[in-house]
Parts: C-alpha cells; sequence; structure tokens
C-alpha cells in the first residue's frame, strides 16, 4: 500500500510541475507580443515592439538555421551556430579533401584527422581551423598546420612547416566565404 501511495504522490508532483511550467509561457496580449518605450530616441513616448514569444523565439528551437526569409543575410550565424556561417561553411569546403576528427559549430572549431596526400606517402598532414566570431573579417579565421614525416624505423616524426602555409589556407578560405556572401546576396 505504501508503494501506491508514493506512486500516486509522484504522479501528482509531475502533473503540478508540468501546470506550473506551462503557466510560465501563457501571455493575455494579442500575437504574444508587448509594447514598452524606445529609450534611444529620447522622447520616452514612442512604443516599441518587442517579441516575447518565449526562449525559443517566434520560430521554436532551430540547431543550424532554417529560418527561410527571416534568416539573417549578414552571415552572422544564425539559429544556433555561434560563429559567422560564411566563414563556417567556407572552411568546411576547403578542407573537404580531408577527413573530419571533429567540428563543433557552437565554438568554431574544426578538427581533421592526418591525411597523406597520394603523392607522398611518407608525409602526413593535420589541420586546425579557429573560426573567431560572427563577423565576416580577415582576422576572423586562424588556422594552424602540423606535418609529420615518416622516418626510415616507419615512426612518425614532427617536422616543420612553413608559416605561408597557414597564411595561404586562411586566405583561401576568406575567399570561399566570400563567394559564398556574393552569391547568397544574389539569391
Amino acid at each position: 500500500m505504501k508503494s501506491l501511495n508514493s506512486g500516486r504522490l509522484a504522479w501528482a508532483v509531475a502533473i503540478a510541475a508540468g501546470v506550473a511550467v506551462s503557466a510560465c509561457g501563457m501571455d493575455t496580449v494579442d500575437d504574444k507580443t508587448k509594447y514598452s518605450s524606445n529609450r534611444r530616441t529620447g522622447k520616452g513616448q514612442s512604443l516599441q515592439k518587442q517579441d516575447n514569444s518565449g526562449i525559443f523565439g517566434s520560430d521554436g528551437f532551430t540547431l543550424f538555421g532554417g529560418g527561410g526569409d527571416k534568416a539573417d543575410n549578414s552571415g552572422g550565424g544564425g539559429g544556433g551556430v555561434g560563429v559567422n556561417s560564411f566563414l563556417w561553411r567556407a572552411s568546411l569546403d576547403t578542407i573537404a579533401f580531408m577527413p573530419l576528427a571533429s567540428a563543433d559549430p557552437f565554438g568554431g572549431v574544426i578538427i581533421t584527422e592526418w591525411f597523406s596526400p597520394p603523392e607522398s606517402p611518407n608525409e602526413r598532414f593535420k589541420i586546425n581551423v579557429f573560426i573567431l566570431g560572427r563577423d565576416l573579417r580577415a582576422d576572423g579565421v586562424r588556422t594552424a598546420v602540423f606535418k609529420q614525416t615518416k622516418d626510415p624505423t616507419g615512426n612518425w616524426a614532427d617536422a616543420p612547416v612553413e608559416a605561408q602555409t597557414a597564411t595561404d589556407l586562411e586566405n583561401s578560405i576568406l575567399s570561399r566565404a566570400r563567394q559564398l556572401r556574393v552569391n547568397t546576396a544574389q539569391k
């Protein structure tokens, strides 16, 4: 009998919590909008429409954009991606020939696996790409290129990489990002 009462108590608590949480989203103003004074104009009398449709916005929760016509065409990343969407896509396009180890669109980090070009099987490369913000700027992307060579015993040893290699890769990413932005603006 005790387990039956504790089961009923658990259901009652769950239902009460559900009702309490659902009541938080209730709004008495039409179309879930409210008005407040706009202090930036200095007049204090003008009204600005605010969207108070919930924590996920009026379109609900979106992970990788999909806002359709409402999408931000400035390349700011949109719905969940924490970095510039043009730089993100351009980075993935530029290093598409290499296998990915991880890609974090929220942190803006792309890490590849080691890759050996077919023409030089005794060398392998690894690239880390860091997208540093939501703006499409020349300093918005950084890359790190690593190189290893196979020694006579068959072990991989770190080898130096020219500094220009990382700069050339960054310039390729920026060029592709500009192309993507121009293509989006023309649509």
